[in-house]
């Protein structure tokens, strides 16, 4: 994939996949999120019109057929017909028992592992918002409203320096980290890499429109309290409002983004589509699952003594592709 976007568009090789886990192949992994990547900065120097290359298109389907077949081999099989589909994702929410990776940076964690995850969610939260967006035409009526009024907010409501992800840039930028746009993409594992894919595969296919409004749904819902924790582990370890404000901004905004996100959105759309209401729910439970590998691999890793990203901060990375805008990638 990467030989391929260095050079002018054209016949690419269709991939021939055998790996032992799709959800946290890095190869896999990185060679989706750099398809994906295509719909929104893309890279520097790469042509743009790879993006709508029919042979990298084909490419990025066999990718996605493995990645979405994983996901729903790996959950319940939802039949479509849920009675309730907000009392359905405040049940799911309330009984996930994930690894506790937020509890820990809260209590535990030290600066270098607070440095390995900002990095770790740099690949979603300097484009945050964004994924979810691509559901705004697809929707209509009082569902549309609320995903409209929630993503307002995560944009900064238009205020300037308020969107989200530069909230979260600065954030980096106080821990010492590079906040350029995709500056540590060749050092994400593939299991985080995932938690960011499952987004862009949701909100690329108009199919699965009920999917990414469960996704964000319970994203909503269960960002409160985990914000809460990290930007008092923050605190303990002496920093400042400029590395807080993005998690305290979280704690303030999703709280009333909870409410509108279960009820008006992922509860509207269910009412208006009742036919949704399974993919709703399987957006919510491949949000839950990923993150639960995304957390575990990195408490593992900590556990162990090692670092959680692929190349420790400090070593040099090779820099395969370098992002719009950004140092590396």
């Amino acid at each position: 994939m990467l030989t391929a976007l260095r050079r002018a568009p054209g016949p690419i090789a269709q991939p021939n996949v055998t790996v032992d886990d799709v959800l946290a192949d890095d190869d896999l992994q990185l060679a989706l999120y750099c398809c994906y990547e295509l719909h929104y900065r893309s890279f520097r120097d790469v042509d743009p019109y790879w993006e709508w290359n029919p042979d990298l298109i084909a490419a990025r389907e066999r990718l996605e057929y493995l990645f979405e077949d994983c996901l729903r081999e790996s959950l319940p099989a939802e039949t479509g017909r849920v009675p309730e589909v907000e009392a359905t994702l405040r049940e799911l929410v309330a009984e996930d028992d994930g690894p506790p990776l937020a509890r820990t940076l809260e209590r535990h964690a030290g600066i270098e592992q607070f440095r390995e995850f900002a990095v770790h969610r740099s690949a979603y939260q300097l484009k945050e918002a964004d994924p979810h967006s691509w559901a705004i035409p697809r929707l209509s009526g009082r569902p549309k409203e609320a995903l409209v009024e929630v993503q307002a907010d995560e944009y900064g409501g238009g205020r300037p320096g308020r969107m989200h992800a530069t909230l979260f840039a600065n954030a980096m930028r106080e821990l010492g980290l590079d906040s350029s746009y995709g500056a540590y993409l060749d050092r994400i594992p593939g299991s985080t890499l995932a938690t960011v894919n499952l987004m862009s595969l949701l909100g690329l296919h108009r199919r699965l429109r009920g999917a990414i409004v469960g996704h964000l749904a319970v994203f909503e819902m269960t960002s409160p309290a985990a914000n809460g924790r990290y930007a008092r582990g923050l605190r303990r370890l002496g920093l400042g409002e400029a590395a807080t404000e993005f998690f305290d901004e979280h704690v303030e905004a999703d709280a009333v983004h909870e409410a509108i996100a279960a009820h008006d959105l992922a509860g509207g759309l269910a009412r208006l589509e009742p036919e949704l209401a399974g993919d709703i729910v399987f957006g919510a439970r491949s949000l839950l699952m990923l993150e639960a590998r995304f957390a575990g691999a990195i408490l593992q890793a900590w556990d162990a003594g090692r670092c959680s990203l692929l190349v420790p901060l400090g070593i040099d990375a090779r820099h395969e592709l370098v992002a719009a805008g950004g140092r590396g990638a």
